[in-house]
């Protein structure tokens, strides 16, 4: 049998699962101004899958990749979200 689909579908959903969090935790304590770690952490896992041997760490590593971009519009999502209250601002940040 082979799992490969089912190891790339369930570690994608994991990923995915945990950028929602992450995202929410990164705009409450750093604001919108992280984005280009976010960036920089896709472009490195979007390289790296280039150059992965293993076809599931390959893709898993862009499915990685991409969530981190993704996570950038999120970022600034996430700062219209705070500023209609529907999440807790950070008390210490100015408006």
């Amino acid at each position: 049998m082979n799992f490969n689909g089912l190891i790339i579908g369930i570690a994608t959903f994991l990923i995915i699962g945990a950028f929602h969090p992450l995202v929410i935790k990164a705009e409450y304590h750093l604001g919108v101004r992280c984005w280009p770690l976010f960036a920089l952490a896709g472009a490195a896992a979007c390289i790296a899958s280039l150059f992965v041997a293993n076809i599931v760490a390959g893709i898993l590593l862009g499915v990685l990749g991409f969530s981190c971009f993704w996570s950038i519009v999120e970022l600034f999502q996430q700062r219209k979200r705070v500023a209609r209250g529907w999440f807790p601002k950070k008390p210490s940040r100015k408006s």
